[in-house]
């Protein structure tokens, strides 16, 4: 896996049934700490809701994901909410769903429905974004080498992530994972290079 799609966020959606209102919101995250900001700013936006379900998955490599209910019955917010970004394919991801309860219950089968398309609307809202998933490396060699070295990080699809050209040639590469050992690989005749995989 060298690509995972994640999301810009667009507008929130609007879910009406029987009175009460479900909002959608979506927000790039990255670690839980982001979450939990995220999370407790809707509930200042929204102080007078009822409940604020949502579910969220982070890195691929990570493979961690959550789901809260919020107080509704168990499996019929957070599940659907996770449903909508799996089947989006998504990561680095979180949906909250925001209920104002209209004074009608909905039972479970429409609270499932309910949340499963305020989150579904608020994730077709959004921008999809490409990211690529590398292991940073640290190359240098002297000028005489310096123009196949380009050559191979271009033809692999590397990212240059920082260069310094100073003394000697010294690139801070970005690898695709599945191009690692090729990646190591393709330097073995030359003389002057250096290569070291970073944290």
């Amino acid at each position: 896996m060298d690509y995972y799609n994640t999301i810009q966020p667009g507008e929130p959606s609007l879910y009406k049934e029987k009175g009460s209102k479900f909002y959608g919101y979506v927000f790039r995250v990255t670690d839980e700490e982001e979450v939990k900001e995220a999370i407790e700013n809707l509930k200042k936006e929204h102080h007078n809701a009822r409940h604020w379900c949502y579910a969220y998955r982070l890195h691929p490599e990570s493979d961690l994901y959550r789901i809260n209910d919020d107080g509704e019955p168990s499996g019929s917010a957070g599940k659907p909410i996770y449903g909508q970004i799996l089947s989006a394919d998504l990561f680095e991801i979180l949906v909250v769903v925001v209920r104002y309860f209209g004074g009608t219950k909905l039972g479970v089968s429409g609270l499932i429905t309910a949340y499963k398309a305020a989150a579904e609307d608020a994730i077709r809202t959004s921008k999809l974004k490409s990211i690529k998933i590398t292991r940073p490396f640290l190359v240098t060699c002297d000028y005489t080498e310096l123009d196949p070295l380009m050559r191979t990080v271009h033809s692999m699809d590397c990212d240059i992530i920082e260069q310094d050209f100073t003394a000697d040639c010294t690139l801070r590469i970005g690898v695709l994972v599945s191009k690692v050992t090729e990646f190591r690989n393709s330097f073995n005749n030359f003389k002057t290079l250096k290569i070291e995989e970073l944290e």
